[in-house]
């Protein structure tokens, strides 16, 4: 298997409700389980990655990003689907403790999460479809020559009426929830 999915966890699977700082606030996304069902079924990897840089910023102890994560793993498992992977950049440039604050190759839109991902799992990432609720995801997806997604979920709507004028390239289609983008995606 050469060919995953990437996906924008925040505003892509589940709600965007800015910083998570606790498991409670953790919500899927109406299409969110079928989407990566979807995935499972066609034999791709289903893999997240994610920014979340509230660790580096004091909004939550570090632990928390993975707790959160063991929600989104149980919450799509209940609903019969199985992510393979989740890659998480805890980083921010400015702010935070030492152990957090680095300008570091692994923040999106920088490449590192997905190289990690193609070294792991020996991912042929020209093969490979990012989605996002951003269009720093869709970035990320060019920068490795990756197809580009981008969701009207989370930020998305926002970002495609606003700023789509600044973008240097169009996504490689534009689509109303992380479903209906898989589907587009693996037809």
């Amino acid at each position: 298997m050469t060919r995953a999915i990437f996906f924008d966890r925040d505003g892509t699977l589940n709600e965007e409700v800015g910083y998570i700082n606790h498991p409670s606030r953790f919500r899927l996304l109406p299409m969110a389980a079928a989407a990566v069902r979807a995935v499972n079924a066609a034999g791709w990897r289903a893999i997240v990655v994610t920014n979340q840089a509230g660790a580096a910023r004091g909004y939550f102890p570090g632990w928390l990003i993975e707790a959160v994560n063991q929600k989104l793993h149980d919450d799509l498992a209940s609903a019969g689907a199985k992510l393979d992977a989740v890659y998480v950049c805890p980083h921010h440039p400015t702010v935070g403790e030492p152990l957090y604050r680095m300008d570091c190759d692994c923040r999106k839109p920088k490449p590192g999460l997905l190289l990690q991902a193609a070294r792991d799992f020996g991912l042929d990432l020209t093969q490979c479809v990012v989605i996002g609720d951003r269009y720093s995801d869709v970035r990320l997806a060019y920068g490795v020559g990756a197809r580009g997604v981008l969701t009207l979920t989370g930020y998305g709507l926002g970002e495609y009426a606003y700023q789509r004028d600044q973008w240097p390239r169009p996504p490689d289609y534009i689509a109303e929830d992380v479903l209906a983008a898989v589907r587009w995606a693996l037809g």
